[in-house]
């Protein structure tokens, strides 16, 4: 979803209620400058990597007078919670100021009631509406931070796992993660107290753009409305009749701009029971327990349990066994029959169980028919009788950019490292293909890019897309929640990569098959490419784990020791003793695989 703000401006009643300020200041909360160079003998990838950290570059914004934010691009010039906290957080590599203000707006716009805003407007943009004397709809004018927050819409929620992450990049700030841990509880409170309307323990969707699916046929043909600006569901007595001509154009904007009939109270078919906003809400909880072993608050069982409740209840009453993947029910009760990419989307969230995640991976994501299209990841199965392969943003058919930003996430919290790199290596070659074109989608069988009309090639999601996967494949990753360093070498290519934090520097090239760390110039390991080396931040040996669809025979050199072994997909070794062993390993043994390159 993303607002169009002239479609809006029509739109305008009271503001809600402001939260009251807070102090949540840079400038003691960052530990030093971060920064990444990447270079390589194949000319494209190079230019593909150039292209990326200069069209993102461009994403950043002086936000607000004191503020600069990195915006989602291609178009889209606000701060939208379903993309921006995941896209600063991963670009708190390049750039941490960003990085932490793109976790700040949210907090300073969460409202007196716990819910978080959809989306942050800056106040430059308010007030060249006129929107500061009268916000639209569901905006929440906040002129003490130069900012709108709005609550049309829930806009998806990647925010609790990068923002804890953010803690870390920003030297463990106590004040922060109280902070950051007050809103996820507020919030989690919010949910259970709206979204659950019927009282039948799975929380709801009850708009497009609460999920983020804009034009989605699954949504249009049960006559969702596109925003929704209430704190009541639809579909009840209060429901504005969609009958009547001013509630069409206010709340069904695609059926209107669609020219598609209004439809009647009993056609419109939510909420849906949403495993998006169940996966939402476990991943709250899930870092709640997180925060609560880091603060010492005695409440880390308890949001575990909390956690595995939701869990539990998306497994009961969502999740297919026979067919090996969840499916959403309407407010009738009645399944919704689509498979859709919906479900990477729950692995993001980390709701699915391993085993779920497995089935889901071996049955789906590598089939020809359904998602491993020639541009793999459409969001609707290309199967399916309600898939749509049109341009634009359009989440009824075609790859989305910020499918495959959130892919890498999904994929990597089950250890399906040899994945990461299938889609990886499909990613950047279709951007080479379209000359470096980042736009928001890209056509499922020819991979034609397209996006919104205004400035187009800039999509972060699709760029920060890029740069994570050439990170995975050709670099360096520092996993910071787990005070870890992933050192990846794909074999036959030749590269060099850097990454900087504060006082230290950590350098990886590959020559020749082979490829040699190096910490502040001091040499940690060699390894035969094919692999991954995991170590911890001082740069001693941790893990292997094999990130190619094929068995590598490496020779891993470190310590003055060395050793040799045959590294499968998915497989992780580890080095914490004196001879390897294999510490756990994700299936990768799939019908379609033949089909899948």
């Amino acid at each position: 979803m993303k607002l169009k703000l002239a479609l809006l401006t029509s739109l305008l009643l009271a503001p809600l209620a402001a939260p009251a300020a807070d102090d949540l200041s840079v400038g003691s909360k960052l530990t030093g400058r971060t920064g990444v160079t990447f270079k390589t003998a194949d000319d494209a990838l190079q230019r593909l990597f150039d292209a990326a950290e200069a069209k993102e570059a461009s994403n950043i914004v002086q936000f607000t007078p004191t503020m600069k934010a990195l915006v989602e691009g291609g178009g889209y010039p606000n701060v939208w919670i379903e993309t921006q906290p995941m896209g600063g957080e991963m670009y708190a590599k390049r750039n941490l100021e960003v990085a932490w203000n793109n976790q700040i707006l949210f907090l300073l716009g969460q409202r007196a009631d716990g819910r978080l805003p959809a989306m942050v407007v800056s106040g430059e943009t308010i007030r060249k509406r006129g929107w500061d004397k009268r916000p639209p709809e569901g905006y929440a004018w906040l002129p003490e931070h130069d900012v709108a927050a709005d609550f049309e819409m829930f806009q998806g929620y990647c925010f609790p796992d990068p923002a804890w992450k953010m803690y870390f990049w920003a030297g463990k700030d106590r004040d922060y993660l109280r902070r950051l841990y007050s809103a996820l509880e507020k919030h989690d409170a919010y949910l259970w107290r709206t979204r659950d309307s019927n009282g039948d323990g799975l929380l709801e969707t009850w708009c497009t753009w609460d999920t983020g699916e804009d034009h989605s046929t699954r949504l249009l043909t049960r006559n969702a409305p596109t925003r929704w600006p209430f704190d009541f569901p639809p579909g009840g007595d209060r429901m504005p009749d969609p009958q009547d001509p001013a509630n069409f154009k206010r709340y069904w904007i695609e059926h209107y701009h669609d020219k598609l009939p209004p439809p009647t109270r009993e056609q419109v078919l939510v909420p849906f029971a949403s495993m998006d906003v169940m996966a939402y809400n476990f991943d709250g909880r899930a870092t709640l327990a997180k925060i609560a072993r880091e603060l010492g608050n005695g409440r880390e069982q308890f949001w575990r349990q909390q956690a595995g409740e939701v869990r539990r209840r998306l497994i009961e009453k969502l999740w297919d066994p026979q067919k090996h993947a969840c499916y959403d029910r309407d407010r009738l009760g009645r399944r919704l029959p689509e498979l859709v990419h919906n479900n990477i989307r729950c692995m993001y969230y980390g709701i699915f169980t391993q085993t779920m995640a497995d089935a889901f991976i071996r049955h789906h994501l590598l089939n020809p028919a359904e998602f491993w299209t020639p541009v793999p990841l459409p969001s609707i199965a290309a199967n399916e009788p309600l898939y749509r392969n049109v341009p634009g943003n359009d989440w009824s058919g075609q790859p989305m950019g910020l499918t495959y930003q959130r892919a890498i996430r999904g994929l990597e919290n089950y250890g399906h490292y040899a994945e990461v790199t299938l889609l990886g290596t499909k990613w950047t070659e279709l951007l080479i293909r379209n000359n470096n074109a980042f736009m928001q989608q890209f056509d499922a069988m020819t991979g034609a890019p397209s996006g919104i009309s205004s400035n187009p090639t800039g999509y972060g999601p699709t760029i920060l897309a890029a740069l994570e996967y050439i990170s995975r494949m050709h670099g360096i990753h520092l996993d910071v929640a787990n005070e870890r360093v992933w050192w990846s070498a794909t074999a036959g290519k030749d590269f060099s990569y850097t990454q900087r934090w504060a006082d230290r520097t950590w350098a990886l090239t590959c020559e020749k098959g082979r490829f040699m760390a190096r910490l502040n110039g001091r040499e940690l390991f060699s390894c035969t490419a094919g692999v991954r080396v995991v170590t911890d931040l001082e740069g001693h040996v941790r893990e292997v784990a094999g990130i190619q669809p094929e068995k590598q025979n490496i020779t891993l050199s470190a310590d003055a020791r060395e050793w040799k072994l045959t590294v499968a997909p998915n497989q992780v070794w580890g080095f914490d003793g004196r001879n390897p062993k294999l510490l756990r390993a994700a299936p990768f043994d799939y019908p379609y695989q033949g089909n899948s390159r």
